[in-house]
């Protein structure tokens, strides 16, 4: 019921809306009845207003015009005020209907009112009866409020009933009025509807001719489709040829394009092959450069170390011959004087004989020469006559023959033979060119083909101005023996050139020889065993195989044993048949290397070569035996065998002997010693390897990649090795004791072995166990080489009659005063029964028991004795040496005894002895203060000391308590420590002191002591736990809990009250609480400090946030700054170092200096350290990014104390702090799990923050963001709502996310007004939400106009003239604003607008274009510069309109709009002109015509009037109609006909309207203006003003009318005013309008003559 009364309280009943809105509508309805009478009136005075005017100073035609303009303006009043009629007579009914509306509502809500007051006085009467005085009170108050409201509703109701009346009184005479104007109305219903079928026919007619015009467009449009049909069909097969022919073109093209590209490509591989191939010949001869210049450097390095070497043994030598001489009294520096002289003289004889051999070889080089170009010549020239004549070049052969045997030249040169002197004996050029004489020049022994085929590397180094490099001297004495490696080319090619025609076929008695010439004893050169620095001599003999005599000469040994063997031979000279001759080979071992090769000698039928083969020393090791059969033998018996290790070889190496299951580690630890300890040729090897190495490159033997891989053997080797020796270590695990070993070698198992010596070990078999025993044996050596040898050693033993088939008895793992039980079982394999006896030894007695003691074992049966084991705590005092205290095991031997048996059979028992104790530590646990609303967890340890499993439990918890894992049950394992929780949760506030006991499975029982102080609090927590949800990094996670006060009453025995233990109870009020947070924790509480009422509840918020901590990202981010210091520094580096190798040459002087100023410009690590990054700085954030990126997740539990006070924070001053009590404290237990984000952003850098900047209002800025999914599976994607009235968007939002795909986001940013804007938008998915910050500024766009107004008139201007005005635009805002200036007769909709219906035809006030006259030759009236651009902020932009009319017109019009980005519209300004064809006009009076030119201008009469001509009111004709009547304004107004001079008479309409004041007071006159002015114009007239005159001035001031000036000039570009003034006169009629005329005449360029109509009338109000 309150609430239907409160739906009009008494206040807006008084002063509402209501009644202000109905008395309103009675006023207005009071002025629109005024105004309807007064239309009445007027319509009723419309017939004697038409005969009241005078006629006599009026034309009928006149008359006539005005009339109907009359009721054309009364028809339109009519139609408005109808029109507005009916709106009121609606609106009345309207309101009407809700007044009744809220009159029935305002009467139901006064029966309510009626029925509740009632219903409570019948309350009361029932109250006062229970004598119930409040609730009494309470009702009448109620009672009384009821009838308030009740006179409220009453006074409601009539004045509602007033309004009602009065409305509907206004409603009634509406509808008379109505009624009254019904015959009004019918006559405008007729008028419309006879307008209508005339705007009918005139559409008909027009249509008929739009139909003909469209008959006629089409046939035209059908003539061009068919021509242009016919135009493209010719085209297209025009264009079809062309495509053919060139089709046809292109694939001939095509085909001699490949054919040429096939010559190209053919000519560039051709090319490409000739430059890989001489570039490769370049390639070669650098490295064999290389190869010989390493090669010379290391032979050098020899000489010069034998030089050294032999310098120091002749000095030893002189010195020795010295003492000897000095020993025998001689005298010692004359005889070394005569020595060195001797020496000289043998050093300058060397000299002499070097230098002749190479005038000796350069006589043979020029004469090689001098055969190439006899042979050049004689193929030039034809054949001459053959000679017996010596030419110069046989005797040359000759002697140099001779010279080089040592003979005399007596014999006569001319009777030999020129073919045998042009190819001297072998013997001869042998011997001028033996080996000695390699360290000349021999590359003058060139092929002469080959001098002349080859072409120089270098282009003008064969010319024959060219100087060759002179080598110096010293240079000279320099080159190594033997010469180089090209020398040692040119000089075999040359010797083998030689020897082709030495060798001569031997043929005896038509038999011809083949095979080896000489046989050679012994066939191989064999140096076995040598020793480094030791020279060896072997002789051989040559024996002459074939048929006759023959001739041996000694070509000389390979390369690569040069430098090691010498041979001496002396050749024989002929030898006949089966003659012999002694050869002498020396070879001096400078490497421990096996050698190869032939020693290579030349007969006269043919080479031939013995074989020479030089072997280091080795060691050859053999076993004489591979198997040792000992046969049978029994138990405890000894038998000993020998095996002989023979080494046949000259090298000692170490040996040992050991079992061949044995690990090979004593093996892999010989190896080792033995890299020490081993002979010198492995370190030898590894000493001369780069010689040798460098001897195979000089030899061109191998390769480099051969090279590489022979050195890469070693490694592998070595790695084989290991990998056996691994392998070797895991066969034996397990080795045999001393004690079990049956077979085994003597004493003596490892040693030396001398070269050619052998050594002897013995080989034992010990039986111990019966059965067939196998060892196998093996050999090692230090020596790697030498292989391992293997040997067997195989032995059967013979056992006992009576035997233990199990020897050791195991009992596992035994307990203390545990007992265990086990049968032990003998057999016997004897024919006999026998008696046995048990023993236990003394000191196990006490634990260890037999039974039976004594017993007799039955023939080939087995026995059964069981065994007790009971171990005591005194066992390992009692044991002894049996037992082992640290490992607790016991190893107890038992014997078995056998009648008439010496041996005894033993076995032995094995037991480990623990003890069965359980430890918890610690032995007291003391929970402190516990809250009833919380549990306290301990940790205690469960310590097990035995070595097996025990099974334990704690029982008889009470049910405070409680212990996990498990319920506190479970299974120990052996010297296990368990750690279990001991869980405290007090039911009431008390003292508690209790034990908990632990039993284990043998029923053994351990206490441990416990005591708490149990609390209750004033406040609790509806939630003490809390499990987030796994949030992601920067998502949010909130929940909510209630802090609640129950604390009403300290009545102990009703409730539990808040107390600490049994103290005093806690006081019943306001408690307050505070929430205390880890430093620098991701959690958020609030409120964190509140006070709860008692009874009350306080809701609290908890959120959870994880971020990554600022120092990491600072250190991510500084870490990407510095790689990005030390990426710039390094490409700068890497320029200065390009640079720096451009130059020639760089002294060290700038090395050391660019080196100092690089460690000076280096940037230190520490002071990019210290730069301190914003939080929004671009490297933060996207350190940020990348390690969101690449979180993996965490989870933290955090515990958050919330401690309580007694009383209201609001009551404590501002220093006063509440006394919170720590015993009171509640805790909040937060389990935080942080996971990675699923939806990370990708572009600009990770960044979740996006500004969009400053945007213009009524602007759009775009962004792109580009999300990913990084989780591990589909996302469906949900987006936050932005603010729909906000400047924000989404543009594209998506619903799905695929498993690491990336999607776009669109944003835009359009703000609507000047704001700094700033939104979230949040991606939410199930796995974590995406919160996207968004910032933008918009930023107003103002511009300033220089015009007031919005108009710019361009006043009169002569037609075919311009004129031009300025403005300014100035930009107030921030941003550069792009504007465009547009016209709207330039507008695209400027068309359409003209279809509509002409706006001379629509009353001024529905006038809605702008856009006035236009120029007749299509361009624009108005032009505006410049037409767009920018305005930068705080300028201005200047703006130039031209006005350009071209015919004369009044009503030049345009609308200029400033458009702002192509889309607001700043300002718009109204340009208006005039034009006239003259320089005179004149301004002022009423508007007698409509300001647009009618589209019905027809020309006059006169049939001269063309189309565009004026007609003769001076007005444009466009468009010929065949009506006869010009219905253009100006020629409707012209009232009086055309004066005999034809001039041009204008009508100007002034009226005058006198205000009739009150009779006492005199009025002002009615006063109006004229204003004749003067255009200024470029053209060329006579005239430089113009002069006017008004006639009748007297008649004039008869009337009334004062015109001040009547005549005057006004000079070009000025204007002068005319004011006209009325006063009537007495003898007016105030009912008669005035109606005068007067002739103003304008004398410019030309005469125009104006008729001045003056209308004056009297009205009594404004």
């Amino acid at each position: 019921m309150e609430e239907d009364m409160s739906l009009f309280p008494e206040e807006e009943l008084n002063d509402g809306p209501i009644l202000d809105n109905i008395y309103e509508d009675m006023g207005r309805l009071e002025d629109e009845e005024f105004e309807i009478e007064a239309l009445l009136q007027e319509v009723e005075s419309d017939a004697p207003l038409e005969n009241c005017c005078p006629g006599k100073e009026q034309n009928a035609d006149a008359e006539k015009t005005k009339t109907a303009d009359k009721d054309r303006t009364r028809a339109l009043r009519l139609r408005r005020d109808l029109k507005h009629l009916d709106t009121v007579h609606e609106e009345k009914d309207l309101f009407i209907q809700k007044t009744r509306e809220e009159l029935r509502a305002c009467r139901q809500r006064i029966d309510l009112i009626t029925r509740q007051q009632a219903a409570v006085e019948a309350e009361i009467a029932e109250e006062k009866e229970a004598n119930n005085i409040a609730a009494v009170g309470r009702l009448q108050a109620t009672c009384s409020r009821l009838g308030t409201e009740l006179e409220n509703e009453r006074d409601l109701e009539r004045s509602i009933t007033s309004s009602l009346k009065e409305n509907e009184n206004a409603m009634w005479h509406i509808e008379i009025l109505e009624g009254q104007l019904d015959t009004a109305r019918k006559a405008l219903r007729e008028e419309d509807a006879a307008e209508g079928r005339r705007l009918q026919a005139r559409a008909a007619e027009r249509l008929c001719k739009e139909k003909a015009a469209f008959r006629k467009a089409e046939r035209n449009r059908l003539l061009r489709i068919r021509k242009s049909m016919y135009v493209q069909k010719e085209h297209g097969l025009r264009h079809q040829k062309l495509v053919e022919d060139a089709q046809k073109n292109h694939r001939i093209a095509i085909k001699f394009l490949k054919a040429s590209l096939g010559r190209i490509r053919e000519q560039e591989q051709k090319e490409e092959m000739e430059s890989r191939e001489r570039l490769k010949r370049r390639m070669d001869a650098v490295l064999a450069l290389k190869n010989n210049i390493t090669a010379n450097r290391e032979t050098l390095r020899k000489f010069q170390a034998w030089g050294r070497a032999r310098a120091e043994l002749a000095e030893r030598k002189a010195q020795v011959e010295k003492e000897a001489i000095l020993a025998q009294g001689g005298d010692a520096f004359k005889q070394l004087f005569h020595q060195r002289r001797r020496q000289e003289l043998e050093a300058q004889k060397r000299a002499f004989e070097e230098e002749q051999k190479q005038r000796r070889l350069e006589i043979v080089s020029r004469l090689w020469k001098e055969e190439a170009e006899e042979k050049r010549k004689k193929q030039q020239l034809p054949p001459a006559q053959s000679t017996n004549r010596l030419t110069l070049r046989d005797k040359t052969w000759c002697y140099v023959s001779d010279f080089c045997e040592g003979l005399a030249t007596t014999a006569p040169l001319y009777l030999m033979d020129p073919e045998y002197l042009a190819y001297p004996k072998a013997s001869q050029l042998l011997q001028a060119l033996s080996s000695e004489s390699v360290q000349g020049d021999p590359g003058a022994l060139t092929n002469p083909e080959e001098e002349t085929l080859a072409v120089p590397e270098i282009s003008g180094l064969w010319k024959e101005d060219y100087k060759p490099y002179q080598v110096p001297k010293e240079d000279m004495d320099r080159k190594p023996v033997g010469g180089t490696k090209m020398d040692k080319d040119i000089l075999a090619h040359t010797m083998e050139r030689l020897r082709s025609g030495v060798v001569q076929k031997q043929v005896v008695s038509g038999h011809e020889f083949k095979g080896c010439p000489f046989n050679s004893k012994p066939e191989l050169i064999h140096f076995k065993d040598f020793d480094i620095g030791k020279v060896y001599k072997k002789k051989i003999t040559l024996i002459n195989a074939t048929y006759t005599i023959n001739y041996c000469k000694l070509v000389g040994v390979e390369e690569h044993l040069r430098d090691f063997i010498h041979i001496d031979f002396d050749p024989p000279g002929p030898m006949s048949a089966g003659m012999s001759c002694e050869v002498l080979v020396t070879f001096k071992p400078m490497v421990n290397k096996d050698l190869e090769g032939n020693v290579s000698f030349l007969a006269q039928t043919g080479g031939f070569s013995v074989p020479l083969k030089c072997s280091t020393k080795k060691c050859s090791l053999s076993l004489d035996k591979n198997l040792i059969d000992f046969g049978s033998y029994v138990v405890g018996e000894t038998a000993s065998r020998v095996i002989t290790l023979t080494n046949i070889g000259g090298l000692g190496t170490g040996y040992k002997f050991q079992p061949a299951s044995e690990s090979c580690e004593q093996a892999t630890s010989l190896n080792t010693s033995s890299l020490f300890m081993y002979d010198d040729k492995n370190l030898y090897d590894k000493v001369i390897r780069p010689s040798v190495s460098e001897n195979m490159f000089e030899a061109n033997e191998y390769s480099p990649m051969e090279t590489r891989k022979a050195e890469s053997k070693e490694p592998e080797e070595r790695r084989h090795a290991e990998s056996e020796g691994v392998t070797m270590t895991t066969v034996m695990e397990m080795p045999h004791g001393e004690d079990e070993v049956e077979i085994q070698l003597g004493e003596v198992t490892e040693g030396e072995i001398g070269p050619f010596s052998s050594i002897k070990v013995p080989v034992i078999f010990t039986p111990i166990i019966p059965g067939e025993v196998q060892t196998k044996f093996k050999v090692v050596f230090k020596n790697p080489q030498c292989p391992t040898l293997y040997f067997k050693v195989v032995g059967i033993a013979i056992d006992v009659p009576v035997w233990v088939p199990k020897p050791n008895v195991d009992l596992k793992i035994c307990m203390y005063d545990r007992l265990y039980q086990d049968s032990v079982l003998v057999h016997t394999r004897s024919k006999a029964a026998l008696r046995l006896r048990f023993e236990v030894c003394r000191e196990l007695r006490g634990h260890i028991e037999l039974l039976p003691e004594t017993g007799y074992i039955q023939a080939l049966s087995s026995y059964s004795v069981q065994l007790k084991f009971l171990p005591r705590h005194s066992l390992p005092e009692d044991a002894g040496k049996y037992f082992d205290k640290e490992s607790r095991v016991l190893e107890a031997p038992m014997t078995i005894w056998v009648a008439d048996q010496i041996r005894p059979v033993g076995f032995i028992v094995h037991a480990i002895v623990t003890t069965s104790d359980l430890e918890i530590s610690p032995s007291e646990v003391d929970f402190g203060y516990c809250t009833i609303y919380e549990a306290i967890k301990t940790n205690i340890t469960l310590h097990n000391h035995s070595l097996l499993p025990q099974e334990f439990g704690f029982v008889g918890l009470p049910k405070f308590v409680d212990i996990q894992p498990n319920d506190g049950f479970g299974t120990i394992l052996p010297l296990e420590s368990l750690q279990l929780d001991v869980i405290f949760q007090p039911t009431k506030a008390r003292e508690y002191s209790f034990e908990l006991v632990c039993k284990s499975e043998i029923n053994r029982q351990f206490k441990l002591s416990c005591r708490a102080v149990g609390i209750h609090p004033p406040l609790e927590l509806s939630h003490y736990h809390i499990k987030f949800a796994a949030t992601a990094l920067y998502d949010t996670s909130v929940t909510t809990l209630y802090v609640i006060n129950s604390h009403l009453s300290m009545n102990s025995l009703t409730h539990s009250v808040p107390r600490i233990s049994s103290q005093d109870v806690a006081p019943v009020g306001p408690t307050s609480f505070e929430f205390l947070l880890p430093p620098d924790s991701p959690i958020t509480i609030s409120p964190s400090v509140g006070t709860v009422l008692p009874g009350k509840r306080c809701l609290v918020q908890v959120a959870f946030q994880p971020v990554l901590p600022e120092e990491l990202v600072h250190q991510e981010a500084l870490q990407v700054l510095s790689k990005e210091a030390e990426a710039k520094l390094s490409r700068k580096d890497t320029v200065t170092q390009r640079r720096d190798l451009r130059r020639q040459s760089i002294t060290p002087t700038r090395l050391q200096n660019r080196e100092r100023q690089f460690q000076i410009s280096t940037p230190p690590n520490p002071e990019l350290q210290k730069q301190k990054l914003k939080a929004s700085s671009e490297e933060f954030q996207a350190a940020q990014a990348a390690l969101a990126r690449a979180f993996r997740g965490k989870f933290d539990k955090f515990v958050v104390p919330c401690v309580v006070a007694s009383g209201d924070i609001k009551d404590r001053k501002e220093t006063e702090t509440l006394s919170f009590s720590p015993q009171n404290t509640l805790y909040l237990e937060l389990w935080c799990p942080t996971v990675a984000p699923s939806i990370v952003v990708t572009s600009d850098k990770g960044k979740n923050v996006f500004n969009f900047g400053d945007v213009a209002v009524g602007h759009r800025s775009i962004k792109k963001i580009s999300v990913q999914n990084i989780s591990s599976e589909d996302l469906a994607v949900e987006f936050s709502v932005l603010n729909p009235n906000g400047p924000f968007v989404l543009l594209n939002p998506f619903n799905k996310l695929p498993m690491g795909e990336t999607q776009v986001l669109g944003l835009s940013f359009s703000p609507r007004e000047s704001i700094l804007a700033q939104e979230t938008l949040d991606i939410i998915t199930k796995r974590g939400t995406l919160t996207l910050t968004l910032l933008g500024t918009g930023v107003a766009s103002m511009i300033v106009c220089s015009i007031e107004g919005d108009i710019l008139n361009m006043g009169y201007v002569i037609a075919r003239e311009s004129v031009s005005s300025t403005f300014k635009l100035q930009n107030l805002s921030s941003l550069p604003i792009k504007f465009s200036i547009k016209l709207d007769s330039l507008s695209c909709s400027r068309r359409e607008d003209r279809q509509q219906l002409p706006q001379f035809l629509v009353s001024p006030a529905q006038r809605t274009d702008v856009v006035g006259t236009q120029n007749h030759n299509g361009q624009s009236v108005f032009s505006v510069v410049p037409v767009e651009g920018v305005i930068d902020p705080g300028r201005a932009q200047d703006f130039t309109v031209t006005f350009s009319p071209d015919h004369e017109s009044l009503y030049f019009s345009d609308r200029l709009q400033v458009v702002l980005f192509d889309k607001r519209i700043s300002h718009q300004i109204l340009l208006k002109g005039a034009a006239r064809e003259h320089m005179m006009f004149v301004e002022g009076g009423d508007p007698l015509d409509v300001p647009v030119e009618s589209l019905t201008v027809i020309p006059a009469l006169d049939p001269e009037h063309r189309e565009g001509e004026p007609c003769e009111g001076g007005h444009p004709t466009p468009i010929p109609c065949p009506c006869t009547l010009c219905l253009c304004t100006p020629c409707l107004s012209q009232a009086l006909p055309l004066s005999s001079e034809t001039e041009e008479l204008k009508s100007i309409l002034v009226t005058l309207e006198y205000l009739q004041l009150d009779t006492n007071t005199p009025a002002p006159p009615a006063t109006r203006e004229l204003q004749v002015g003067c255009i200024r114009t470029s053209q060329l007239s006579l005239k430089k003003s113009v002069e006017f005159s008004l006639d009748s001035v007297s008649a004039l001031q008869h009337k009334g009318f004062t015109v001040e000036p009547s005549r005057g000039f006004v000079e070009r570009g000025q204007t002068k005013t005319i004011n006209i003034a009325w006063m009537p006169t007495a003898d007016f009629d105030p009912d008669r309008p005035l109606m005068v005329s007067a002739l103003l005449t304008l004398r410019g360029d030309v005469k125009e003559t104006y008729k001045v109509l003056l209308v004056a009338q009297v009205v009594t109000g404004p």
